[in-house]
């Protein structure tokens, strides 16, 4: 049914308009098209239905206590946006006219632009020194002497090198693939390795050369999505691996501290800044008062902005994009929180509370 719609009407929406065009397609092949009659209630108060809806056609009213507080009408600037989107449903939406509604499942959004975002880290600004391929051990030196494992606890760490597996590999062997699924973190202990993207145009890009004791495929595994980028052998060499489960296990786990909203204002209140990382027309549609904005996108650009002296306060939609900013933001040494649940969390508490009051 996808077909049925103007290409370029999706694209004016708001986060799936910014996908790569790859994402933006795959996106699109799972979008579901409901076409509603007037008078017809689409959701309701309440409900908690994990979907992403937008209103390509027609005028929806959104109801609360006190009847109609606001009208979507397609082609609009709030139309481009997610239809009343907080979940719980906070508004009951019924068709003012017959409307045509664009369905998305929004975990599946969310990992889309998690992916496609984390993307814009690109590989090269790992540490690329001269390491030779004879010098057997000195990965080990240089794993341990970056800012990742100084936050690991040494018991972690010693379940890591005892849980690594050693994988041989030939010159021009490929270790992982653009769009595969996420499934290995990787660690060079002898050789070198070539990576590259492939551009929509089909352009193959050097990104960069990486040897003993440069790391990478924590991307995929961190935004539950595929692979941005392809890692070919230059030389025969050996890597270390460690499944996913052993790496959410041992380093996203211990690098990955959450704070509840009442601890979050605790920490404010003593300094620390809170960064939203969605992008910037998602900050400009509804945001938490006193936050900065950086998209995750931009982190290897801008995280040397930040003061390495404060505390942050990571958030999103759901958590999810915030919890691979914080493990990026600590890769970089900041000591950073993901506010636990995001957005969603902050108003399902915040109507738990209402409905409290109310009683």
């Amino acid at each position: 049914m996808s077909e049925l719609v103007d290409r370029q009407l999706l694209k004016n929406l708001v986060p799936p308009g910014s996908l790569s065009h790859e994402s933006f397609q795959a996106l699109v092949r799972q979008m579901v098209l409901e076409t509603v009659p007037a008078g017809r209630t689409i959701f309701r108060a309440g409900e908690l239905d994990r979907r992403t809806l937008y209103v390509l056609s027609g005028e929806v009213e959104l109801l609360g206590e006190r009847g109609v507080e606001q009208t979507v009408r397609a082609g609009t600037e709030a139309a481009r946006y997610p239809l009343a989107n907080l979940q719980p449903r906070q508004h009951t939406a019924r068709a003012r006219s017959d409307v045509r509604i664009a369905r998305f499942d929004a975990d599946l959004l969310d990992i889309y632009v998690t992916w496609d975002q984390l993307s814009g880290i690109e590989v090269n600004e790992i540490s690329t020194g001269d390491t030779g391929e004879g010098e057997t051990g000195d990965w080990m030196t240089r794993i341990l002497q970056s800012k990742v494992f100084m936050r690991i606890p040494p018991a972690n760490i010693q379940q890591m090198f005892m849980r690594l597996s050693e994988v041989a590999f030939r010159a021009g062997d490929v270790v992982v693939r653009q769009g595969d699924e996420g499934d290995y973190y990787y660690i060079v202990n002898r050789g070198r390795c070539r990576v590259t993207r492939s551009a929509s145009s089909g352009q193959e890009i050097a990104l960069a050369e990486i040897g003993g004791g440069d790391a990478f495929g924590e991307e995929a595994l961190l935004s539950e999505g595929r692979r941005n980028a392809t890692v070919t052998m230059l030389t025969d060499g050996v890597l270390m691996r460690l499944s996913k489960a052993d790496f959410n296990e041992l380093l996203k786990a211990p690098m990955q501290k959450e704070v509840d909203f009442d601890g979050a204002r605790e920490m404010l209140r003593d300094g620390a800044v809170l960064l939203d990382v969605r992008l910037e027309s998602e900050f400009k549609n509804g945001s938490i008062r006193g936050s900065a904005n950086l998209p995750i996108y931009m982190l290897r650009l801008k995280a040397e902005t930040l003061d390495p002296t404060k505390r942050y306060i990571v958030y999103c939609d759901t958590g999810r994009r915030s919890s691979a900013a914080a493990f990026l933001l600590t890769e970089r040494g900041f000591d950073a929180y993901v506010l636990k649940g995001g957005l969603m969390a902050l108003h399902q508490a915040r109507a738990a509370q209402q409905r409290v009051g109310g009683v």
